[in-house]
């Protein structure tokens, strides 16, 4: 079955990831597996924190209130880009990888009309990783 779930976060639009947040614990709980919680952020400074090393402190506080809160094991991966929305896709699908999760669960859009141009990033990792992909709308 699963041994690790990955959630992807975006620590600035944290309060529109409720929906997958909690199906990320509830399924955390019914297989007693962890979640690691991924970000990624840029080496500069930006309104998550001055530098790397502080973005990663916001997100483990992230991740430890996470796991307080739904009483499940947690933990956080920061992963810095010199450009998160050109390198997103890669970030992601490398955080997979080096965390050993086997299933991804993350939040996503309604499609729309550029869905047809561009791939979506849930479906960039189904096509490029062995993990499951849950995706949340809401």
């Amino acid at each position: 079955m699963y041994n690790k779930i990955m959630v992807p976060v975006d620590l600035a639009h944290a309060d529109k990831l409720a929906l997958a947040l909690d199906t990320a614990a509830n399924l955390a709980k019914l297989y007693n597996i962890p979640v690691v919680y991924v970000g990624v952020t840029a080496p500069t400074p930006g309104p998550l924190g001055h530098n790397p090393e502080e973005y990663a402190r916001s997100l483990k506080e992230f991740a430890d209130d996470q796991g307080v809160r739904h009483g499940i094991a947690t933990d956080s991966r920061p992963v810095v880009s010199h450009d998160p929305a050109v390198d997103l896709d890669d970030a992601l699908i490398k955080a997979v990888h080096e965390t050993g999760s086997n299933l991804v669960v993350m939040a996503t859009h309604i499609p729309n009309v550029a869905d047809h141009f561009w791939p979506s990033n849930g479906g960039r990792l189904a096509t490029h990783t062995d993990a499951s992909v849950f995706l949340v709308r809401g």
